[in-house]
């Protein structure tokens, strides 16, 4: 699962986005909005701020400023209040009450929507996203502060409390857990569900170009200011050469990426912010996975998922699911890639 980074890792996030976007010929720009040059066609609006814990990024296309201003602004807004709704950080959310109390009664929509996605995403990965791994992930944070690994013993310990299925969802209305003790992060799928839900309300306004992205989760849809797809970059887990990225053409899709080098707490990268629900440490094979899909939230999911599995189970797996693809490196830096993921 990756953990919201803290305060201080946003310029490391800042880093990383003006990499990808500047690969994907998008221009990155300070807080607030930007006019970017009109074309006979389209007006284009670029909007970048903090939220989530990381940075996102907006590039709205439509008739006029004022039109892709107002999109924006009632994206953001949407997306604002998701985020506040499905953060462990925020100590009044309905997230953070159901983790002290283990229950959630007439738990919002959008909290029903999730946990029940997530259900369906841990049982399709067979365990390797599991939203309930915050208490090792509390084990891990624990590295910044005191410098030493966590210790096997407490891994072992804690381990119990982490399974998917200690979450019931009941009558459409109320999430509980099973098992005193167990806490939920949604990180790992509620970036993707929240971009997901700002490009929502973008379609609502009758804007059908733009692209929306989150610390590495993005949706596109239509087309760029001047009529091609948007292009995006997959940069290489061991090297910021923007020379050395993939890029793909994307429109009406969603791209995530999860990977060892986002943050770790070791040099060699062997630790770092992934978990294995399954054995409470980092997984040792994969360096990054970038996963194709409908929505960012399964996007999102699963390029966690494909970060613990092993990469022939990930490409297998992908292979078999409608509309999804994979690309991914080794810590070798070897490719496994589905057949259509550059088609």
């Amino acid at each position: 699962m990756t953990p919201q980074p803290q305060s201080g890792s946003a310029a490391g996030v800042n880093r990383r986005t003006l990499l990808k976007l500047a690969g994907a010929g998008v221009i990155v720009g300070t807080l607030g909005y930007v006019g970017i040059r009109r074309s006979a066609r389209l007006a284009s609006v670029k909007h970048t701020q903090q939220m989530m814990g990381t940075i996102v990024n907006m590039v709205v296309c439509g008739e006029n400023e004022e039109i892709c201003r107002a999109g924006i602004a009632a994206c953001r807004a949407r997306m604002e209040a998701l985020s506040s709704m499905l953060s462990t950080y925020v100590a009044d959310s309905p997230l953070s009450e159901l983790n002290r109390t283990g229950i959630l009664r007439d738990a919002p929509p959008e909290m029903i929507e999730i946990f029940t996605l997530s259900r369906k995403l841990s049982e399709l990965t067979n365990g390797a996203y599991d939203p309930t791994v915050l208490p090792l992930v509390g084990l891990y944070r624990e590295i910044k502060k005191t410098g030493k690994l966590p210790d096997e013993k407490k891994v072992k310990e804690i381990l119990p409390l982490v399974n998917y299925r200690h979450i019931v969802v009941e009558d459409g209305t109320t999430i509980r857990y099973l098992k005193p003790g167990t806490a939920v992060t949604l990180d790992a799928v509620a970036k993707g569900y929240i971009v997901d839900r700002g490009i929502e309300v973008l379609k609502k306004q009758g804007l059908s170009n733009a692209f929306v992205e989150a610390g590495g989760d993005l949706m596109v849809i239509g087309h760029r200011q001047d009529g091609n797809p948007w292009k995006i970059g997959i940069r290489n887990p061991r090297s910021d050469d923007l020379s050395k990225m993939d890029t793909i053409d994307m429109t009406d899709r969603a791209i995530a990426t999860s990977g060892d080098y986002m943050q770790y707490f070791t040099e060699d990268k062997s630790v770092h912010h992934i978990i294995n629900p399954l054995t409470g440490f980092s997984p040792v094979r994969t360096a990054s996975s970038s996963i194709l899909a409908p929505n960012v939230a399964t996007a999102d999911a699963l390029a966690t998922a494909t970060m613990v599995m092993a990469p022939e189970t990930s490409i297998a797996l992908l292979e078999s699911l409608p509309d999804c693809e994979g690309y991914l490196f080794d810590k070798q830096l070897n490719r496994y890639q589905t057949r259509g993921f550059f088609s």
